[in-house]
């Protein structure tokens, strides 16, 4: 089971930092190519690849909290709503559903959600939706 906190950077090592630095240039689009990023915040390209989905700052204002996770749900009636009803026992408010076709009986799908009002942590949102029927392969993506 994954677990999320959140660490005073102080204590951790000064890559971290670097990747989100990295990250930010890209997205920004100061530079267009992850290899002019990390070489601009000193960082090799396997660092920036190992971490990249791992790290991320807290939003400045904490009144609204985002987040957006992948699943795959089995083609079966009423699967995506038994997702969405852990996700509004949780008090996480759906901001985007993208799904796609089912191929073999599976569909991928995204979800974004504010998550600034859950009850519940996002360790126990994760571990609810894993237990849902028809759902596999749940990442959390990122989080703002």
């Amino acid at each position: 089971m994954e677990k999320y906190y959140i660490v005073d950077s102080s204590i951790l090592p000064d890559v971290l930092d670097k990747v989100i630095e990295a990250r930010a240039l890209l997205q920004n689009g100061k530079v267009k190519q992850v290899s002019e990023a990390v070489k601009q915040v000193g960082i090799s390209r396997g660092t920036y690849y190992k971490y990249k989905d791992y790290v991320f700052l807290p939003d400045k204002g904490m009144s609204s909290r985002k987040a957006v996770i992948s699943l795959m749900l089995h083609h079966d009636k009423g699967i995506l709503s038994e997702v969405l009803s852990v996700m509004s026992k949780a008090n996480a408010n759906i901001l985007t559903i993208n799904q796609n076709i089912p191929i073999h009986d599976w569909a991928s799908v995204v979800l974004s959600f504010d998550m600034s009002e859950m009850n519940v942590s996002i360790d126990e949102l994760l571990q609810n939706l894993k237990e849902c029927r028809g759902v596999t392969n749940l990442q959390l993506l990122a989080v703002e």
